[in-house]
């Protein structure tokens, strides 16, 4: 169980998209991303299909390795889930770490 009050999440995804690096007022490198997840999952007794696409965010170090991964690849992303900007009710997945599934 995560600590109370910590944002995490964690999924096993296809990176399907990926822009061009773009960068911060700062001089931060910015990578946007779509991943396409896909599993059976169980809930109330029953197996249920999820199938969803979610807009990632990485920047930073992390950027700069998402720019290296293969579209197309399976992978497990770590990060955290936060508005697109702060007047926004959509959300996105900010990338703090992934890996390749083998």
């Amino acid at each position: 169980m995560s600590e109370p009050g910590k944002n995490s999440f964690q999924c096993v995804a296809i990176l399907a998209e990926r822009d061009i690096v773009r960068y911060s007022p700062a001089g931060v490198q910015i990578v946007a991303a779509k991943l396409l997840h896909n599993s059976e999952q169980f809930e109330a007794g029953s197996k249920r299909l999820v199938e969803f696409e979610i807009a990632m965010l990485a920047a930073g170090e992390i950027a700069g390795k998402l720019i290296q991964a293969p579209l197309g690849h399976l992978f497990r992303f770590s990060g955290f889930i936060a508005r697109k900007n702060r007047n926004s009710k959509s959300l996105v997945f900010h990338l703090t770490d992934f890996e390749p599934i083998t």
